[in-house]
């Protein structure tokens, strides 16, 4: 008898140790918590959290960081703008049932900040998506923060960059400050709620970088943006919120993406052949990209060795700017629309003689009004409408309208979409009258060569004719 209870107390210890060694794996409670440089490691061992220094600094960062790299690789930092500065450090489960990382001096440097109704329940545990949720239960189903809701620059799979209308809130990343300093730069990553959602990079919340609108199947303004490009992307815009996520369909490819220090949305995918992360740039890749390089009323196009030129029918605005290659003022139109110059003679909005000038395979310009009208009707629904610059056609999308100035438009090598650039009839005559000079100084040309060609062999049959003649005699 006396056997089978110490048998009995010996199993209940040992699975009491194992549960417990089982927690301390990826858990932290409100008894158990992180002391540098411990760290908590997902189940599965893909993830880790935990102290961590960078390159060239001493200063110590609680994170999360891919497990089974060799490479130190970053995709979330908690105390970001406020660093330890010694070893000192601790991350645990508050009194108020909040997330915390403090120092050696018990000053809390960074807080989850939720209103937690049973702090002496509440866990936090890594999972093998890299997102590290504080609950409440023992089922961890009531979520009170996730770091993928409080992102850094990583983007990493089944993450959700989204937007709330309703609330206005944002999961959004914020780049560092530098490779070397994980504080919030300059640049933010997210999905904005235009007329038509766009992907945007702001520089100091100014629009630096904008996709084009999403048309159900890819972004309209990213060149490089094909379907087959898009394997595990997903886009939802019916509704708010709006998000975009990422899973990948191969799981023999590992792959995240960062918003750099300079402002660039990066893809990184893990070669384990050079035991390092291979880099691609989706967004930014030109000066081209930048958003509203030429100004209004300008185009960009990278294939030349000035990028911007003016819209036909417009002039640089400040042409002294223009020459130094300070583009940013723009352009303006030289001929006024018909359209305009009836409403300023009181003769009404009318059609006037304005027309419209193709422009194929073009990033549209930013902010376009959306209309549920078919594509022959696009024209027409523009023309009727004398503060209507520009329309343009996408399946997905239907007709698009710009009024007032065209910002960042920009010609590319393949894809895009065709714009019609509302111009005066003179203006588009010119062009016409310009293919009409063309063609018949051509056409003159010929008609002088044939002439002239016809009189050369005319005197040599002459010649050879009176050469035949004088042998007679």
């Amino acid at each position: 008898m006396g056997k089978t209870i110490s048998c009995s107390v010996l199993l209940a210890l040992i699975s009491c140790f194992y549960l417990l060694f089982a927690t301390a794996l990826d858990i932290i409670t409100p008894s158990k918590s992180i002391k540098d440089p411990d760290v908590i490691i997902s189940q599965n061992g893909v993830f880790r959290l935990g102290f961590f220094s960078l390159a060239n600094s001493t200063n110590r960062y609680v994170g999360i960081l891919y497990n089974q790299i060799p490479v130190q690789t970053v995709v979330w930092v908690a105390n970001r703008n406020r660093p330890l500065k010694d070893s000192s450090g601790i991350l645990n489960i508050s009194d108020d049932g909040n997330l915390v990382v403090s120092n050696g001096k018990a000053e809390v440097l960074w807080s989850s900040h939720v209103n937690n109704t049973a702090p002496n329940a509440t866990t936090a545990q890594l999972l093998d998506s890299g997102n590290l949720v504080l609950s409440n239960g023992e089922d961890g189903a009531s979520s009170l923060w996730e770091s993928f809701e409080d992102p850094s620059n990583a983007f990493i799979e089944t993450m959700k960059i989204s937007t709330d209308v309703k609330t206005g809130r944002k999961v959004e990343l914020k780049s560092w400050k530098s490779i070397d300093d994980p504080s919030d730069g300059n640049f933010s990553f997210g999905i904005e709620p235009f007329n038509i959602r766009e992907l945007v990079i702001r520089n100091n919340n100014q629009l630096y970088f904008r996709s084009g609108p999403w048309n159900g199947n890819i972004f309209i303004g990213l060149l490089y943006m094909y379907t087959d490009n898009l394997d595990g992307f997903e886009v939802f815009t019916d509704k708010s919120p709006y998000y975009m996520t990422y899973e990948s369909s191969n799981e023999s490819m590992l792959i995240y993406y960062e918003l750099d220090s300079q402002g660039k949305f990066v893809e990184r995918e893990w070669d384990a052949g050079k035991g390092d992360w291979s880099k691609n740039y989706p967004t930014i890749q030109t000066d081209c990209d930048v958003y509203g390089k030429c100004g209004a009323f300008g185009i960009c196009d990278s294939m030349k060795r000035t990028i911007c030129s003016c819209l036909k029918g417009f002039e640089p605005r400040n042409i002294e700017e223009w020459s130094r290659g300070n583009w940013s003022s723009g352009c303006f139109r030289t001929t006024p629309l018909q359209c305009q110059r009836d409403n300023n003679n009181g003769s009404g909005a009318g059609q006037g003689d304005d027309g419209f000038l193709e422009m194929k395979m073009m990033k549209v310009p930013a902010f376009p009004a959306r209309s549920s009208i078919i594509n022959g009707e696009c024209k027409d629904q523009c023309m009727k409408n004398c503060s209507c610059m520009a329309y343009a056609y996408d399946s997905g999308i239907g007709c698009m309208m710009w009024s007032g100035d065209l910002i960042d438009v920009q010609k590319f090598s393949t894809g895009g979409v065709d714009l019609y650039i509302r111009m005066p009839s003179s203006e588009l005559d010119k062009g016409k009258s310009s293919k009409i000079i063309v063609i018949t100084t051509v056409i003159a040309g010929i008609v002088v060569v044939i002439t002239i060609s016809a009189l050369f062999l005319w005197r040599r049959m002459a010649k050879h004719k009176g050469n035949i003649y004088m042998d007679n005699i």
